[in-house]
């Protein structure tokens, strides 16, 4: 495992609970080369001192160099953390889900907000529909498999398809793929109801057009 040792005096943020490291708060990072140049390698943050501070996915190639996984030193990052994240990020969205209408676009998870830094999914059309996904960090991007497995049981959807943003990916060092994750890839073209607007939407890029 990788440990970063931040700069003296630019730990505040990470203390005030900011999830973004960059390279310029960074005095060193120590660990095996090939996991410093591997995007979303689990490093532990600690300060000048060699306090705890967070376990973060740390990624050389991107110009947020570590997206904090938990601030808490007893919580470790591994397989049992990230479906844990995925199934609170549906849990509270759970009422939503519930009453998901056959043309309905909801957002399942928000990245930071839901503690997956980078990861964004949508479920159309409800469990017989499509989830869309789009990994935009390193550390996602790493955890994707047992994301994916945690979404399709947390859901009972069966087809998830990988959105990809080239310039996103690019900037994070990743490889810029887009596709069928699990089941079948979703038509060129789906109806979408939003407020009352009907649009047709391309899942695959994520847009849409107002039909009148």
């Amino acid at each position: 495992m990788l440990i970063i040792t931040i700069i003296q005096g630019k730990e505040k943020s990470l203390l005030a609970g900011e999830p973004w490291i960059y390279a310029s708060a960074i005095e060193r990072v120590e660990g095996k080369p090939q996991e410093k140049m591997k995007p979303g390698s689990t490093a532990i943050v600690q300060s000048s001192a060699k306090k705890f501070l967070a376990r973060a996915a740390y990624n050389s190639k991107s110009q947020i160099r570590a997206r904090v996984w938990t601030f808490d030193e007893s919580e470790p990052v591994d397989h049992a953390m990230i479906k844990r994240r995925v199934k609170s990020a549906l849990e509270k969205r759970a009422a939503t889900l519930k009453k998901a209408g056959a043309n309905q676009l909801l957002s399942l998870i928000k990245g930071e907000e839901d503690g997956l830094p980078g990861l964004l999914v949508d479920l159309y059309g409800g469990a017989g529909g499509y989830l869309v996904c789009q990994f935009q960090a390193g550390g996602v991007d790493a955890w994707k498999v047992p994301i994916v497995q945690a979404l399709m049981a947390g859901t009972g959807c069966a087809n998830v398809y990988e959105r990809c943003d080239p310039l996103i990916r690019k900037g994070e060092g990743l490889p810029v793929i887009s596709g069928a994750l699990a089941g079948e890839e979703p038509p060129q073209e789906v109806m979408l109801t939003e407020n009352g607007v009907r649009f047709a939407l391309d899942l695959a890029t994520g847009e849409r057009s107002k039909l009148r």
